[in-house]
């Protein structure tokens, strides 16, 4: 089958492709350091020729709101103009969980915005929705760091591993379209600083940790359960202390 990957060399694209590669499928990677860019749009309509599956793994450059908006809404009108030109089966986009419950966060908007567009587009579809990977954790810890203390909101927090990502995604894309949400989450919840505390015991970090109840992640302030599922999720098999220690 062939399956383009947009985004194809990110964290998950790159994941994502290789599985599908090792499966036999042909794998057309699709970013602009390919000469596919679905922002410009250049390189699409050739790519999409024949294609059955489009897995949608891009992000925008920035999360601030103009940007995260003007690639989501040009990208996906994009996309949905060549794969219905192609006749494409299944498109398949990654997004985030608790996208709709904070649509005052730009990002978030933007992402819905972009969920809203496949779903209307008449194409097949399959939406996943991931909760925060642990790769992220050191980028978490970096924003949320002064010269004195690492702040961390208790918050609930349910990550992920980009492993466990790229395995659903690859499953899924292979099936055929749900034409619904579905979730994915690790399988630990607790605090947020539950997990950061335990990063930095387990990497020999002696920076101290306050914890606080002000329901922030990165530069978002965030309702306290908006980033874990409310409802029935595929549950990731890695744990965080198992990530950390790999």
């Amino acid at each position: 089958m062939k399956i383009v990957v947009i985004g194809g060399t990110g964290l998950i694209g790159s994941n994502v492709s290789e599985k599908l590669r090792l499966l036999g499928h042909q794998v057309i990677i699709a970013s602009p350091s390919t000469g596919i860019n679905a922002l410009t749009g250049e390189g699409l309509a050739d790519a999409m020729v024949g294609a059955e599956v489009v897995i949608d793994l891009s992000n925008s450059a920035s999360p601030e709101e103009d940007t995260a908006i003007h690639f989501f809404r040009t990208t996906g009108k994009n996309l949905i103009a060549a794969e219905t030109a192609a006749g494409v089966k299944h498109h398949l986009v990654l997004s985030i969980v608790g996208t709709d419950r904070a649509l005052y966060i730009g990002y978030l908007r933007a992402k819905k915005e972009q969920e809203d567009m496949v779903k209307a587009s008449g194409i097949p579809y399959t939406i996943i929705r991931a909760t925060q990977f642990h790769e992220h954790i050191t980028t978490l810890i970096a924003v949320q760091s002064d010269e004195e203390a690492i702040h961390i909101s208790t918050v609930d927090y349910q990550p992920i591993a980009a492993e466990d990502v790229a395995a659903l995604v690859t499953q899924l894309a292979l099936e055929p379209p749900k034409n619904t949400t579905v979730e994915i989450a690790g399988p630990d919840l607790a605090p947020m600083t539950e997990f950061v505390s335990e990063y930095l015991s387990l990497k020999g970090i002696d920076k101290p940790l306050k914890a606080n109840d002000e329901n922030k992640y990165m530069f978002f302030d965030i309702p306290k359960s908006l980033l874990v599922p409310q409802g029935e999720f595929y549950r990731g098999a890695i744990r965080f202390s198992d990530w950390i220690s790999e």
